[in-house]
């Protein structure tokens, strides 16, 4: 599952460095189909592990790597997946997934929409 959590946090975040950073060359169709599938994609994959999670699975804690160390103090970057991270990483992909798809109509004449587009999946990213 390790490999699952990662993807689900950093595909928006692909997604958002692709879209903003050659969003003109890719155009505003490739823009969106790129940054909303890798929200969709995080949105499966999340629902995957709440399925996991939720029907018995245990409760995962690991880490991915450390951060810092002093004085025997250990600050470590990881996750804790139970069943309540594992239903909020579901709503929250769900929801931005459906912002993602509404916002393509809401922001069809804006100038800005490949970098719309990159925004809000870095956005989405952080959550």
């Amino acid at each position: 599952m390790y490999q699952t959590h990662l993807t689900i946090v950093l595909a928006p975040l692909v997604a958002s460095a692709i879209a903003g950073l050659f969003g003109r060359q890719i155009g505003r169709t490739a823009a969106h189909l790129l940054t909303i599938g890798a929200v969709a994609l995080s949105c499966v994959l999340s629902f995957r592990v709440l399925q996991h999670v939720g029907l018995g699975g245990a409760a995962e804690n690991y880490t991915v790597y450390t951060w810092a160390v002093a004085d025997g103090l250990r600050m470590e970057v990881g996750f804790l997946i139970d069943r309540l991270s594992a239903m909020m990483m579901f709503v929250v992909t769900f929801v931005s997934l459906m912002v993602h798809i509404y916002t393509i109509g809401y922001m069809r004449d804006d100038p800005g929409y490949q970098r719309f587009f990159s925004y809000i999946s870095l956005f989405t990213f952080a959550m």
